[in-house]
């Protein structure tokens, strides 16, 4: 009667170790929780990096293509502000004074008057 005791003592002690173990320890479910959110991470990031990669991948075969001198001119012309000799290059500046309706008069000319 004392052995089963006994036994039974040890295999409760060696099942509440295994649990603490399973729950708590050192590759334990937290562990395993912390690592599957991770690896989603991951996986986010890199199907971003997969879209930026393929973008790209077109862009050189673009470029590569028959018809990559219109791509490279065009990225030339936006990116370098590159022009073709004997073409004459204008620049549009916008006016960055408010645009006032007519009618409404400003302090500053309204007391020169």
């Amino acid at each position: 009667m004392r052995v089963l005791r006994i036994t039974a003592l040890v295999l409760i002690a060696l099942l509440a170790w295994l649990q603490y173990r399973l729950w708590f320890g050192h590759g334990g479910a937290g562990d395993v929780r912390a690592l599957s959110q991770q690896v989603e991470q991951q996986r986010r990031d890199n199907g971003g990096l997969q879209q930026r990669n393929d973008a790209l991948a077109a862009e050189v075969a673009e470029l590569k293509s028959e018809d990559g001198g219109a791509a490279v001119e065009e990225r030339a012309r936006s990116e370098l502000g590159m022009i073709k000799p004997g073409e004459t290059f204008y620049r549009v500046v916008e006016d960055r004074r408010p645009v006032r309706p007519a009618g409404e008069v400003d302090a500053a000319t309204e007391g020169g008057q």
